[in-house]
């Protein structure tokens, strides 16, 4: 491959410079060429290197404005925002339409989240400069620091149709339509997008997802398709196309999607899985099974991996496999709420309720607070005789589920059994307020509560008012 004239120059500056470093002789460069080096190493982090350059630069070019808007530019990075400042102001005196001036100027206010004294500098940049859609790119970046989401998306949209290639401003229109929720909308103007630049990946790309979140499978399916297409090696692309087969039931094509991005890389975990549940659907049990295994092998820490063992074995109603494996993911992380509900749910299956109340409790703990979760809880508290902790945890869910005839048909039963008439006619009376139809639920949890006359009387006497 042969390299432009710009490029050669460009590498045998940088070379020349180095080489100069390293002799200790003092060669000439002119401005721009010092320019380069110097954005160069600040591109590259080596910020030591960046400064040596712009010493040696402003020795040998005192008078450059160029590189007096290098210098200015380091200070704002380094936060020396005055004296960037107190520069600027002396450039301006001499060049007052050099939109760069403007440009550091709202970067200083940016600096200072002073956001609309940016956008008033940026403005006046327009006025003189060539690059619009550099300026429209920041004026729109001012616009998302001030959450004003639709000028934002004004300014990336005036970008791209000076620059239809600027792909920066392309994610942050997509951005600014989906925070606004209009997803229609942000498909509508990528296809308007396409039709100005069809050969575009990441627009075929954002196309599809939106189209997926709306769920709207089969155009998603076209848009990851054109993407891969143009670009083979889009793994991301290829990626969203098989979560786009699968959800179209799709799933031999789907697996060869997913197997195409392991081609292309390092098999990941994602991938892994996904291969794992389509073969899990396709009714290919072992290999279902070999593909969870390999996904937890890839990472152990991914919780969706062990949760897709466990489950697998748990539908298979072979609660000891699920065990083993429920229990080599809490080995790994013993705080996963997920983990400790599998834990309890398969402990359940197999009568080992003192374990499954555990498990429960300790899913509780680290934040599950899902209603049949609690309500699981307490059904097997009740069964293991601890009506008072069962209620205390009611009363816990209660205040996240006020409205839960679950929870207050559970409680009447409790208080009814430690003979507490006063409370249990209290929260019968609410759950009959709140679902008339499922006071089943004191029938089935509590029959011998439910066959007290008193009990009969006050469900009676609710129906009939």
């Amino acid at each position: 491959m042969h390299l432009s004239h710009e490029e050669d120059d460009y590498n045998v500056s940088l070379s020349k410079f180095e080489s100069m470093l390293k002799t200790n002789k003092v060669l000439f460069f002119d401005s721009e060429e010092f320019e380069e080096i110097i954005l160069h190493y600040l591109d590259m982090g080596k910020a030591s290197l960046a400064k040596k350059a712009l010493k040696l630069a402003l020795e040998q070019h005192p008078k450059s404005t160029g590189l007096k808007l290098v210098h200015i530019e380091m200070l704002i990075y380094d936060d020396k925002l005055d004296i960037a400042e107190k520069m600027l102001n002396e450039l301006y005196a001499i060049e007052p339409h050099n939109e760069e001036i403007y440009i550091q100027k709202a970067n200083i206010f940016s600096k200072r989240d002073q956001h609309e004294l940016a956008i008033q500098e940026l403005e006046k940049a327009l006025e003189f400069t060539e690059d619009f859609a550099d300026v429209y790119n920041l004026i729109g970046m001012e616009y998302l620091f001030l959450d004003n989401l639709e000028l934002a998306k004004k300014h990336f949209i005036l970008c791209l149709e000076d620059d239809f290639e600027d792909q920066s401003a392309l994610y942050n229109v997509v951005y600014c339509f989906e925070f606004l929720d209009q997803h229609k909308e942000a498909i509508d103007f990528l296809n308007s997008y396409i039709d100005k630049n069809p050969y575009s990946e990441i627009a075929w790309h954002q196309q599809g997802r939106l189209s997926y979140i709306i769920k709207d499978y089969e155009n998603a399916l076209r848009s990851f398709d054109y993407a891969t297409l143009i670009d083979d090696f889009f793994i991301g692309a290829h990626m969203e196309k098989g979560k786009s087969l699968e959800k179209l039931k799709r799933y031999k094509e789907a697996i060869e999607s997913y197997e195409h991005t392991i081609s292309l890389e390092d098999p990941t975990s994602y991938a892994l899985l996904r291969i794992g549940k389509c073969h899990e659907k396709l009714g290919n049990k072992a290999e279902a099974i070999k593909y969870y295994n390999k996904t937890v092998h890839e990472d152990p820490l991914l919780d969706k991996g062990w949760i897709a063992i466990t489950d697998f074995y748990i539908r298979s109603k072979n609660y000891q496999k699920a065990l083993f494996y429920v229990n080599k993911a809490l080995a790994i992380d013993n705080e996963n709420q997920l983990y400790w509900k599998r834990y309890a749910t398969i402990n359940r299956q197999m009568n080992f309720y003192e374990e499954a109340e555990f498990g429960y409790r300790k899913a509780v703990e680290f934040g599950d607070y899902e209603l049949d979760t609690w309500l699981f809880w307490v059904d097997i508290m009740q069964f293991l005789g601890e009506f008072d902790s069962a209620i205390q945890t009611l009363l816990q869910a209660s205040e996240y589920f006020p409205d839960s005839f679950e929870l207050e048909y559970r409680l009447a039963g409790i208080y009814y059994m430690l003979k507490d008439n006063t409370k249990g006619k209290f929260h019968l009376i609410n759950g009959l307020r709140l679902s008339p139809d499922n006071v089943t639920v004191l029938e089935e949890l509590f029959p011998v509560v439910w066959s007290r006359k008193i009990i009969q009387n006050v469900i009676t006497k609710h129906l009939k008012t």
